[in-house]
């Protein structure tokens, strides 16, 4: 099934659900897979052989036993770098593999990481499960144009556009619909986004509008309520309760993960 194509709400996991095991690693793509949802969210960055691996950071400081910026390691120096102390860094291309069935969201965070990208999308099954995000509207449309078919979010200018047009209580312009999703904060900088008015200017003009990131079982429901189409959470055991409450839980099935946890040394 390419990404998307299911009309109930989109439950994705953001960075594989960061709020439940070390973020952006197999470890919490597996748990994400194993509540039952499809959709994963995860970041690229670029190595210094340029390979892409699931990364949000740009330095490995934050949330790894290592330091210095991602981009001056090779893959290699970065198989022994640990997440939290116990997860190595996988590649996308491993997570893709590893879990088939799923559909990921993938941030991208450089320039330089575009065409890497593009050539792991070039892989027809990758790019029927991958939706590309968290960029500048002129590195999507490059994307776009290079990977024809390819989903996109919304570039940062054309989601702008889209949240004041919101504000200001207006129908959005049509040449906002750049690409299929919306991916939009609760606040954008200090503007708070106005959600119920921006879900019917989206869908009035065809783009659907996916909401980030919110762990909070008032809030989730709010938005549900207000016809939302997904939602990115780091909580996604919390939004599978929320979904499943309301009969709107639609669980993923198919082949197993390729992805086994290590065994305990």
């Amino acid at each position: 099934m390419a990404y998307g194509a299911e009309t109930s709400p989109i439950a994705l996991a953001h960075r594989g659900g960061a709020g439940l095991a070390p973020e952006n690693t197999l470890a919490a793509f597996s748990l994400a897979t194993a509540l039952g949802l499809r959709y994963l969210e995860t970041d690229v960055r670029l190595t210094a052989d340029r390979h892409l691996v699931c990364f949000h950071d740009e330095r490995l400081d934050r949330v790894t036993d290592a330091r210095g910026p991602v981009r001056r390691h090779t893959l290699a120096s970065l198989r022994a770098v640990r997440v939290a102390g116990t997860e190595p860094v996988p590649t996308l291309v491993e997570a893709l593999e590893a879990f088939p069935d799923a559909r990921f969201t993938v941030d991208l965070k450089e320039r330089d990481a575009i065409a890497p990208l593009v050539r792991v999308l070039r892989h027809s099954d990758f790019r029927e499960r991958v939706c590309v995000a968290g960029a500048w509207d002129g590195w999507l449309a490059t994307v776009r144009q290079a990977v024809p078919g390819v989903r996109t979010a919304l570039g940062w200018r054309s989601l702008s556009a889209l949240v004041c047009s919101a504000r200001a209580g207006m129908p959005p312009n049509r040449r906002c619909a750049t690409a299929e999703f919306a991916h939009v904060p609760l606040r954008l900088g200090r503007v708070p986004v106005f959600v119920e008015r921006l879900v019917e200017g989206a869908h009035r003009i065809g783009v659907r509008v996916v909401v980030w990131t919110v762990d909070d079982p008032v809030q989730l429901t709010r938005l549900l309520d207000a016809g939302v189409d997904g939602i990115i959470t780091d909580r996604p055991d919390l939004l599978r309760e929320v979904l499943l409450a309301r009969g709107q839980w639609t669980p993923m099935s198919g082949v197993s993960p390729r992805w086994t946890p290590p065994c305990p040394a």
